[in-house]
């Protein structure tokens, strides 16, 4: 299989890999931008783990290219390979590989004297800041929870002064509410420095908290790439994302609404009204909305609890699930965003609803995330 993932901004991030399994081969080019966060995206055994330790240099494959900016890390031929230390990357796993016999500080320390070049890209103070690993720097590794030590292993990461950030599922091994602690984190890092990440995940809602960019595996294959806009509103992806199929906007926090405790969130020439006093004033947030949530109306309704009533038109009705009594209705905002609605056919059909019909998108303030 022979597949390719090129995003608009191409050529900083190249990777050529031939893998073999057991039961296939993968064979994979990827040309990834040199910012922001890509994800890799698919179920497990899928290969996306297996081309990340590629990337890193911890597997030598026989048939394998990779080249980071101007760098050459591994040549076709096998001529060139770069061990992983002097690959100057950060890679931070499943399970944090802490040593336990040092504490916090001990261990950051550990990661400094390994540090072979020069500039210092990421100071140590602004990072224990970002992290909040100051309160911890005495603690033993048995006394820290499973998302603090993931905080101490990305420190660890990033204090050794990486050109590329590995991320392998680090959030895999947390509950649900350490998560939700955990990822603010992630999303600070990103806006704080330009550091360029490759993150495998399987999580949808990581996918679209933090992805500027995804790669999609499904089946040892890649099935797609590009923005995370595009690719979370593309209908025929949601074989692959399941329940929760739905749209990402980067909006931007335009203003808050003291008398009901609202904020209201713009992307473009489209204001979200969400509760709750979000962020700060001009502060970028992102938010998501699984097409679950999004209703549809042939005329804008004016008694009504929905805050969020949005003039939109029909492109699509995708109806790979028709057998299941749903479809996947594509509606297009007046700033051509696309915005995905779950309906059930009876609706479709009652509400005569096709491809270019116009209709109200109607969001509940409390669906957005």
């Amino acid at each position: 299989m022979n597949n390719s993932a090129v995003t608009d901004n191409e050529g900083a991030i190249r990777a050529k890999l031939n893998i073999d399994y057991d039961d296939f081969q993968l064979k994979v080019e990827l040309a990834l931008p040199s910012r922001g966060v890509t994800v890799l995206f698919g179920h497990s055994g899928c290969g996306k783990t297996s081309c990340l330790r590629a990337i890193a240099g911890l597997v030598r494959l026989k048939q394998g290219e990779v080249r980071v900016n101007s760098e050459q890390w591994q040549s076709w031929d096998g001529k060139v390979f770069i061990p992983p230390f002097e690959r100057r990357i950060g890679y931070v796993f499943q399970e944090p590989s802490l040593f336990p016999h040092l504490n916090v500080a001990q261990n950051l320390a550990y990661a400094e004297k390994r540090v072979r070049t020069s500039p210092i890209l990421f100071n140590r103070d602004s990072i224990l800041a970002l992290l909040d690993i100051n309160p911890l720097l005495n603690r033993y590794s048995s006394q820290l929870s499973g998302g603090e030590k993931q905080r101490v292993a990305i420190a660890r990461a990033l204090l050794t002064q990486p050109q590329l950030l590995l991320m392998d599922e680090p959030l895999s091994a947390l509950d649900h509410a350490r998560k939700e602690e955990f990822l603010p984190y992630l999303e600070r890092l990103q806006r704080r420095w330009d550091l360029p990440i490759i993150y495998v995940t399987h999580s949808v809602q990581e996918l679209a908290r933090l992805a500027d960019h995804i790669v999609l595996f499904h089946q040892g294959n890649i099935v797609a790439s590009g923005g995370a806009q595009q690719i979370m509103s593309d209908a025929k992806f949601s074989h692959l994302l399941g329940e929760e199929m739905g749209s990402v906007f980067d909006t931007v926090v335009k203003k808050h609404g003291e008398k009901y405790g609202m904020t209201e969130l713009m992307y473009g020439d489209v204001i979200f009204h969400v509760p709750g006093k979000i962020a700060t004033l001009g502060e970028r947030k992102r938010c998501r909305i699984l097409a679950s949530d999004v209703g549809i109306a042939l005329d804008e309704p004016v008694s009504t609890t929905v805050l969020n009533r949005l003039p939109a038109t029909i492109i699509e009705v995708e109806s790979a699930s028709i057998q299941m009594g749903e479809v996947l209705v594509v509606l297009e905002l007046i700033n051509q965003q696309r915005l995905l609605a779950k309906v059930t056919v009876k609706s479709l059909h009652e509400l005569n609803l096709h491809q270019g019909k116009r209709v109200w998108a109607l969001i509940k303030a409390v669906a957005i995330c």
